[in-house]
């Protein structure tokens, strides 16, 4: 192996085990608060982390195994089962996120009416398509056998191995992308910018109401002036800034190995064995992120796992403390003899 590829190989493992494990807290989380599970979004997270956890423990190690070995690294059998995975999770993943755009657009933009645009029955419905939407394209890809071991990205993907299908799968690698990258890609972006449309409105009636009391305390000291006017400009920049992480990390993440799959279609672009693996390994790296842009930087998920951090530290401490007195008292009748 060059050094190129070791470096590869260590990415993915750093990929699979961060995915793993903060996949795993937040699915913790989910299972421990209560509060958690009563929310309508939490059906949408909960979706996109068992996506996350399946992609972690599919496609990432037989990536790996491709990247070590250089061939496929299993049976065909597991190798279509695992190309079909990754394509239905990969587009499950993306309309999962477009799902909580939507949520949080008629969250913010239709405050009074949310409870009864978004129930549960109503999420229900939403996660019902995207299944059927993500199942639709593996299905058609593995009955025309388009799917197995892609030695470009070094992953059981979808790949055409006749060139007799090359206009056909041409056709449908597009209709496929568009329907998935592009259209969540869209609604992202719509969604958001209408959040953060409703956000700098918000913001510019407080800084109106904070400005008039700034004015009318003439008596207020400077230092507490500057703090309010700091959290003025702290108010503006934290919308933008997590609308920008949202939609920023989706196209930074999918959008080189979307890309490249598309190039990868002409037949006159050479595209490079180790920036089809990196722009693989891009890819897997929105199931690293998920986790924290979406559940656990927010206040709700932190303090649950850092209840559930303390609350398994104390049944140590306990268990510990038990352990002790119990050594203690058998040491008790050996000092008496």
């Amino acid at each position: 192996m060059s050094i190129w590829e070791l470096l590869l190989a260590f990415v993915v493992v750093v990929l699979m085990l961060v995915a793993l494990l903060a996949n795993v807290l937040v699915l913790m989380c989910f299972l421990y608060s209560a509060d958690i599970r009563k929310q309508v979004p939490g059906l949408f997270i909960l979706n996109l982390t068992f996506c996350n956890l399946l992609m972690a423990v599919s496609s990432m190690p037989l990536t790996l195994a491709g990247i070590i070995y250089k061939s496929q690294p299993a049976g065909d059998p597991v190798c279509h089962t695992v190309g079909f995975l990754e394509t239905f999770l990969t587009t499950n993943s993306m309309l999962s996120m477009a799902a909580l755009s939507i949520d949080r657009w008629i969250a913010v933009v239709f405050p009074l009416s949310y409870h009864s645009k978004m129930r549960f029955r109503d999420a229900a419905l939403i996660l019902s398509y995207t299944w059927l939407h993500s199942a639709s394209f593996p299905i058609v890809a593995a009955s025309l056998s388009w799917v197995g071991f892609h030695h470009l990205y070094a992953s059981c993907t979808l790949y055409n191995k006749r060139p007799e299908d090359r206009t056909q799968f041409v056709i449908f690698t597009g209709v496929f992308h568009t329907l998935s990258f592009l259209l969540s890609l869209v609604v992202l972006c719509f969604t958001y910018l209408k959040v953060l449309k409703v956000a700098r409105f918000h913001c510019k009636r407080i800084d109106v109401i904070t400005m008039q009391t700034l004015v009318l305390l003439v008596d207020i000291h400077p230092s507490v002036r500057e703090r309010c006017l700091e959290e003025q400009r702290r108010r503006r920049q934290r919308a933008t800034k997590k609308i920008s992480t949202f939609i920023g990390t989706f196209i930074l993440c999918f959008a080189p190995y979307v890309i490249t799959r598309l190039v990868e279609l002409s037949s006159v672009v050479h595209i490079n064995a180790h920036w089809g693996i990196i722009s693989k390994c891009l890819a897997y790296s929105k199931a690293v992120s998920d986790p924290f842009v979406y559940s656990l930087l927010r206040h709700q998920y932190k303090k649950t796992w850092k209840d559930i951090l303390n609350k398994v530290l104390k049944r140590s401490s306990i268990n510990s403390s038990a352990l002790a007195g119990e050594a203690h008292s058998r040491n008790l009748p050996q000092l008496n003899e």
